[in-house]
């Protein structure tokens, strides 16, 4: 009969019960967070994790296609420094990232708050710290605020040169605000022919071609991607933008040229 009143059911249920509930909770953690050993700078600020694509959140960095301009008043490829920084910061090591939901505006991506393993500062303030990205919350209370400030103070980064921001960039504003502490007023013309060139580089690995067009927004884009196999490609010989995947291009709100054939499309 003491076999009866044994406490060993009662314990076992209870640890059916505490195992279900730690089973929800490791559903809710993997639903909110993403980890990847080896992830994918994209830009310089985002990065794939697995089958999820985040955008660094509260920041902006200078797209790779972006142009600044350096102390010494030389055209800089900021915006692929900008993706090498993020690349050096991560190290090689495993990154979290705790997922914010979707992000606004950019298509097929998540917005994050990532950082390295064994790291208490997040990648996001890193960025903004090393001068390499903007902080995009204008409150006085904003969590990369300060880190701004110093950026812009000790001229680390971008901040060192002159430049524009990468939201006006991405919407060919050439008439924007000059940031940085070498914008020169009597040298306001040039500045801006060097940050929008009319021959714009090719960043390495990025050939497809975009340009802003009026028409692109009847259907709510900024402008026109052209892959290779398009056959408008060989004729757009001064492209606004370049990218290196569809996907970045859908991102930054262009769409695909009509007359791209699903042949070139493969390519």
């Amino acid at each position: 009969m003491r076999f009866q009143n044994s406490p060993l059911p009662i314990r076992s249920s209870s640890l059916r019960a505490l195992i279900l509930v730690l089973g929800f909770l490791g559903i809710a953690f993997s639903a909110n967070s993403a980890r990847a050993a080896n992830p994918v700078v994209k830009d310089g600020n985002t990065i794939q994790l697995g089958e999820l694509t985040y955008r660094l959140d509260g920041i902006d960095a200078p797209e790779l296609d972006q142009m600044c301009i350096d102390d010494h008043a030389d055209p800089w490829t900021c915006g692929v420094d900008a993706r090498d920084q993020l690349t050096k910061l991560i190290g090689g090591h495993p990154v979290h990232c705790d997922d914010q939901g979707p992000a606004k505006g950019f298509r097929k991506r998540h917005i994050g708050v990532c950082t390295v393993t064994g790291e208490t500062a997040s990648l996001n303030q890193l960025l903004v710290r090393q001068g390499f990205a903007l902080n995009l919350e204008p409150s006085a209370k904003g969590r990369f605020v300060k880190d701004q400030a110093d950026a812009k103070d000790g001229r680390r980064g971008m901040w060192k040169g002159c430049f524009v921001s990468p939201q006006e960039f991405r919407h060919g504003k050439k008439d924007g605000a000059l940031l940085g502490g070498s914008c020169r007023a009597d040298k306001d013309r040039e500045i801006r022919a060097a940050l929008f060139p009319e021959d714009l580089a090719m960043p390495s690995g990025c050939a497809i071609k975009a340009k802003f067009a009026v028409r692109a927004r009847v259907t709510g884009n900024v402008g026109i991607y052209h892959l290779q196999g398009c056959r408008s490609y060989p004729a757009l010989t001064k492209p606004d933008r370049w990218f290196c995947s569809e996907d970045d291009a859908q991102a930054a709100g262009f769409r695909r040229a009509y007359n791209c054939r699903a042949s070139a499309v493969k390519k």
